[in-house]
């Protein structure tokens, strides 16, 4: 399976990679926010765009985006607006979700942009299309936060993202049971088993599913996410928390290797 290169970072190498969320409403808290994730050296920074308030206006979109770069130097960060259909904060028209992903693509401050693959065959293209000739790396993302599909139909959106053109395939589903978080994990442990050539990122939210945010190498997850202080979603472990049980799967797994980061 090939690795993906997310600026310095090699995503399918190693433990899991640790991306810490940014959910400040205002320019003032994003930058804050940013600071604050930067001094615990994540693998990685995700900008949940759709919190911002002024996100609408692109320009100050953009600005803000370069402004968290400046905040964060050399760590990799994915630029991303979750819609509210898929979990996110603000509705968005199709064309506007299309602009301001490729916009954040082109502006060469973020290094990957997530895009969701439920959001229409046609725009879906034309923004993977777009983040790649930027030279950026796509994040194909499907979230379902009012339970989990079967093992089959999570597969074939895993599938379907790479079949797009994504480079992580990303799935991120609601549990209703403990059964259900066994079906992400089986749903990727054969992904990555029989179907995947890169590497994919899956996740069961809330506290039942906290487990499959620590076991991703066990299972085929090469990304998950820890908090700086406010969740982007819920489930999510304290980054310090997180990367204590990500060290200590990984010498399990590979004791003559240690973390292998």
């Amino acid at each position: 399976m090939k690795t993906v290169r997310l600026r310095n970072l090699e995503v399918g190498a190693g433990a899991p990679k640790v991306i810490v969320p940014i959910v400040g409403r205002t320019r003032e808290d994003i930058l804050a926010q940013a600071a604050r994730a930067a001094e615990l050296a994540p693998d990685a920074v995700e900008w949940r765009a759709d919190f911002y308030e002024e996100v609408s206006d692109l320009p100050k979109a953009l600005e803000a985006l370069r402004a968290l770069r400046g905040v964060l130097g050399e760590v990799p960060l994915l630029f991303t607006f979750r819609t509210r259909r898929e979990g996110g904060e603000q509705d968005i028209d199709p064309e506007d979700y299309a602009a301001l992903n490729i916009a954040a693509a082109r502006s060469g401050e973020a290094d990957g942009v997530d895009v969701e693959i439920l959001s229409g065959e046609e725009i879906v293209r034309e923004i993977i299309g777009a983040v790649h000739a930027a030279g950026k790396v796509v994040v194909g993302s499907s979230h379902d936060h009012a339970g989990t599909p079967p093992r089959a139909e999570l597969i074939a959106r895993l599938r379907r993202a790479q079949d797009l053109g994504a480079d992580l395939p990303k799935m991120a589903v609601m549990p209703r049971s403990r059964a259900d978080v066994l079906t992400l994990l089986s749903a990727s442990e054969e992904m990555v088993r029989l179907w995947a050539d890169r590497p994919i990122i899956t996740m069961s939210m809330a506290g039942e599913g906290a487990v499959s945010r620590l076991c991703g190498e066990v299972f085929g997850s090469a990304m998950t996410f820890g908090t700086a202080g406010q969740a982007s979603a819920p489930g999510q472990v304290p980054v310090e928390e997180l990367r204590l049980v990500l060290d200590v799967l990984h010498r399990s797994l590979n004791p003559e290797r240690g973390r292998g980061l």
